[in-house]
């Protein structure tokens, strides 16, 4: 059993560090978002495992010769009161840091839950007392406020889209159209789930390099797959050109940077925008004005074949020892 838990920390401290550095400064996810997506959730479920795991085996291995006469013995020490003078303290403590290990992100998932849940609540209830409905799309909501302002509040049945009145003044139809879509798409496709996801591991381990990097990457790659979206109901200028003036907070800014570069340069709008919505914006836009080549049907296998492994190899560790032989 000893052999696994040492795989097991090599593969956590692999996922911890340089595979997250190298996912992230990588430019291909920008070719296939959905490839990337399904690649960041494997690193951080096996990572996760793979800590836990390491320290689980490494601490039973004292108590049998593989995991499931371990945990027998294990068992035994704890309700039948049998003597475990095999068992170190170095042991014990293996074991109760991957039992805290895991309580705490089990915790930490539930507690952002309830947190995110109790923001959308009071957001909700901000919402009625100062928002109208849009004639015939009850839906979406307009907030009286000059400054461009396009988001979605999750809810299930009661999930709504939130425009201000400044944004309407500014776009045309079709940059409206491509707004909604691309808001739309956030909703169908659960992408509410997947922050709540790297939010939660972000809190529980927000020393680790991997919930830092994955967070940031996760944020700019949902942006991307809605703006897939959209581009199936809209031309590019036209998405362009509505991400440029929600950006940066005025249709001048598009209609005065008619090149790529000029665009890409825009100066940071003075309206509190944090840097990371900026820097996400510049990305969007930069993906869209400057497109790559899809990844071939090899390249996205193997990055899929890659997070399947990332999936499977842990559990696998985990269970090899309990194997006959």
């Amino acid at each position: 059993m000893v052999w696994a838990s040492y795989f097991l920390a090599a593969l956590a401290v692999f996922l911890a560090w340089p595979a997250p550095i190298a996912l992230s400064r990588a430019r291909w996810p920008a070719r296939s978002p959905f490839t990337a997506m399904v690649l960041w959730q494997s690193i951080a479920l096996a990572g996760g495992l793979s800590m836990i795991g390491a320290m689980l085996v490494w601490g039973l291995a004292p108590l049998g010769d593989n995991l499931v006469s371990a945990s027998i013995g294990l068992w035994n020490v704890l309700m039948e009161q049998k003597p475990a003078e095999t068992l170190g303290i170095i042991h014990v403590f293996a074991l109760s840091a991957a039992s805290l290990l895991g309580v705490h992100l089990v915790f930490t998932l539930m507690l952002t839950f309830i947190r995110i849940q109790r923001q959308r609540r009071r957001h909700r209830s901000m919402l009625r007392l100062l928002s109208s409905p849009v004639k015939d799309s009850p839906a979406t909501l307009v907030i009286n406020h000059p400054t461009p302002v396009a988001y979605c509040l999750p809810g299930g049945a009661r999930s709504v889209t939130v425009l201000s009145d400044g944004l309407l003044e500014m776009l045309s139809q079709e940059e409206l159209n491509a707004v909604l879509t691309h808001e739309n798409a956030h909703l169908q496709q659960r992408h509410h789930l997947l922050l709540w996801a790297f939010a939660a591991w972000r809190s529980a381990l927000p020393w680790l390099p991997t919930s830092q990097l994955a967070q940031v990457a996760v944020t700019e790659l949902i942006e991307m797959l809605a703006d897939d979206q959209a581009l199936k109901h809209v031309d590019e200028g036209t998405l362009v050109r509505a991400i440029a003036i929600v950006a940066a907070g005025s249709p001048a800014v598009a209609d005065t940077a008619p090149s790529a570069e000029t665009r890409l340069e825009l100066p940071a709008p003075d309206r509190g925008t944090m840097a990371e919505d900026w820097s996400t914006s510049v990305q969007r836009l930069r993906r869209l004005l400057t497109p790559l080549r899809p990844l071939t049907a090899l390249q996205r296998a193997v990055a899929l074949g890659s997070a399947g492994l990332l999936l499977v190899f842990p559990p696998l560790l985990l269970i090899a020892p309990a194997l006959p032989g």
